[in-house]
């Protein structure tokens, strides 16, 4: 990571990114915002950098594209920083609207009780947004009653209720009978 220390040294380094400093903007006129968010109104590029320059700050291109460029005279370091602070909430932004998949995993011999609590909390996840594999356990020579967990599954479906869509028909995979649900 390159590190610099002065501003007269950041007007000669080519910015990785494509934001360009100081001395790198060369347009004939541009809209300048102060430190503080004001705008500053349409000068050159030149007069812009002397006003950096008198307040010991740089000039950064905020938006190329429009018209007149957009610049701000703003410490270079801070605006990084602001940068990287947004692009991070953007992300964890973009994870939570992810829906995940969640696994609930029950068992042939699972009592009433134990049912309703698996239950409730499908419910929760489904409320979450969240879609939920709901998966029937054979253990040894349950296998050989498959028909038994199907109706396990079905009652598990019955006591979901129309809070849920299925998505496709059960599947056995090995030892497990398993179905997706989302919320309608």
């Amino acid at each position: 990571m390159l590190q610099v220390n002065s501003r007269e040294e950041r007007t000669t380094i080519k910015t990785t990114s494509r934001t360009r400093l100081n001395g790198e903007i060369r347009y004939p006129e541009v809209r300048v915002i102060g430190s503080s968010g004001e705008q500053l109104g349409i000068m050159s590029s030149r007069e812009a950098q002397l006003l950096a320059k008198e307040q010991g700050v740089d000039l950064v291109e905020i938006a190329a594209n429009a018209n007149p460029p957009v610049v701000k005279i703003i410490d270079w370091g801070k605006f990084q920083y602001q940068k990287m602070k947004e692009e991070a909430k953007n992300r964890k932004k973009a994870r939570e609207k992810q829906s995940e998949l969640k696994q609930m995993k029950i068992g042939l011999k699972i009592s009433d009780n134990d049912l309703n609590i698996k239950v409730r909390k499908i419910r929760g996840f489904l409320d979450d947004g969240d879609r939920v594999k709901i998966m029937i356990i054979f253990r040894g020579r349950e296998m050989a009653h498959k028909e038994i967990g199907q109706e396990l599954l079905d009652r598990v479906l019955g006591l979901i209720g129309d809070d849920a869509v299925v998505e496709g028909k059960p599947q056995m995979n090995g030892r497990n009978l398993s179905v997706q649900v989302r919320k309608k």
